[in-house]
């Protein structure tokens, strides 16, 4: 299986509809998030994958879309009720 790595993806977009298409775009690939900021595990071609998706929705001039590789070297701290995220048997993107 492919290494996964761990990357924080935030948009910042000015239109609705736009809004609502990167929002469904990041659902596929995050394990989780708030409002417009998700932690998402992705491989190398999954990350090609997202940006060119995310290419496609971006107005260039008006909106944000940031993916930020992640540094996986020191240990995850989570507050409240979060777990560290695990590598699952399988994965799906449907």
């Amino acid at each position: 299986m492919s290494q996964r790595k761990l990357y924080l993806a935030a948009y910042d977009i000015s239109e609705a509809g736009r809004l609502r298409r990167a929002l469904d775009i990041l659902r596929d690939y995050s394990t989780g998030g708030q409002k417009s900021v998700f932690e998402c595990f992705l491989t190398a071609a999954e990350r090609r994958e997202l940006l060119s998706r995310m290419a496609e929705v971006i107005e260039e001039g008006e909106d944000r879309f940031f993916l930020i590789p992640l540094l996986q070297k020191a240990k995850t701290r989570t507050l409240g009720i979060g777990m560290k995220p695990a590598e699952p048997r399988f994965f799906y993107l449907g």
